[in-house]
């Protein structure tokens, strides 16, 4: 093969797109393999998948160029409308639909605006194509006071069928009024967020709330950081379910200890540590997963390690 010609200008690397869609299923095997065969399918790497029962919820790591990930999302989308009846939903995560949420990631600041496009357009395919409702959200959202998802979710799926029937809340693409098996879904832009849980193995449901409560930013606790008390049916176990929506501004190590902090203030003791999906390398510089009590972290979890494999994979280096 010829050495490329250094007089010529160098084409510019396409650049990639990442997402980090929710589905409202954590059990069915067979179901997630399908809804990773559609994704790939449109030319998109799947990075990650993360399967919680208690939850009912899986959180896929979507990454490639800008159209193949939107091409992606449109077909998990049909696949979830296909797959998920929401009214059978059984979970302990907040949700309102099938394909629940599906976030563009930005990781840096120049990436905003690509990130956007992508967004916008596939809000209006899904609404368009599929018939679904979607609500825009974080970067996009269409209004200031609708920028969380938990703008939406407040009062489960009946609070925001009332809301929608009431003509206080409209979609920003699909028909005006909730899909009877699939819901509505929410299509967003944001930063690295990062979903961090901490297991209380001698708390109480009570002990959870508690602690997600005081250590939440909404509650005079870290900036950035958004807080849950649940219970587990499966492990049997109260859990503090966060995300950390600047980890720059409140990294894991800093979250972890307020929850202690407050378990020990409660007279009960913070166990391991859950990651749900991938995360920055640069999030736990200066942390150790063991002081973290990180269970099962494995290095296939940094973000960086999944998408230089993706870049071998597409370039067959």
């Amino acid at each position: 093969m010829a050495a490329p010609d250094p007089d010529l200008p160098v084409e510019p690397e396409a650049p990639t797109a990442i997402a980090v869609p929710n589905v409202s299923e954590g059990e069915h095997g067979p179901t997630l393999r399908a809804f990773e065969d559609a994704i790939r399918a449109c030319g998109a790497h799947v990075l990650d998948r993360h399967t919680d029962v208690d939850h009912g919820r899986s959180v896929l790591t979507v990454a490639g160029d800008p159209l193949s990930v939107q091409d992606g999302l449109v077909a998990l989308a049909g696949e979830c409308l296909d797959r998920i009846d929401i009214r059978r939903h059984r979970g302990t995560h907040p949700r309102v639909g099938a394909l629940d949420v599906a976030p563009i990631v930005a990781r840096r600041p120049e990436d905003l605006g690509l990130a956007c496009e992508i967004a916008r357009g596939l809000a209006h395919r899904i609404g368009e194509e599929l018939m679904l409702p979607v609500f825009l959200y974080g970067e996009v959202a269409s209004r200031p006071d609708r920028d969380r998802p938990h703008h939406f979710r407040e009062g489960g799926l009946e609070g925001l069928a009332a809301r929608m029937e009431e003509g206080e809340i409209a979609p920003d693409a699909g028909p005006p009024r909730l899909h009877p098996t699939a819901g509505a879904v929410l299509v967003g832009v944001r930063g690295p967020l990062i979903a961090w849980n901490v297991e209380l193995p001698d708390g109480s449901l009570t002990d959870a709330r508690a602690i997600a409560a005081r250590v939440r930013e909404t509650g005079g606790g870290l900036p950035t950081l958004r807080a849950l008390g649940l219970y587990l049916g499966h492990s049997g176990v109260p859990q503090v379910s966060m995300n950390l929506e600047d980890y720059r501004v409140t990294p894991p190590a800093a979250a972890v200890a307020a929850v202690r902090r407050e378990a020990e203030r409660l007279g009960v003791r913070a166990g391991d540590s859950e990651l749900v999906g991938l995360i920055p390398a640069d999030a736990l510089r200066g942390a150790s997963t063991a002081r973290l009590g990180l269970r099962g972290f494995r290095p296939g979890q940094l973000l960086e390690a999944q998408l230089r494999a993706a870049g071998r994979e597409r370039t067959g280096v």
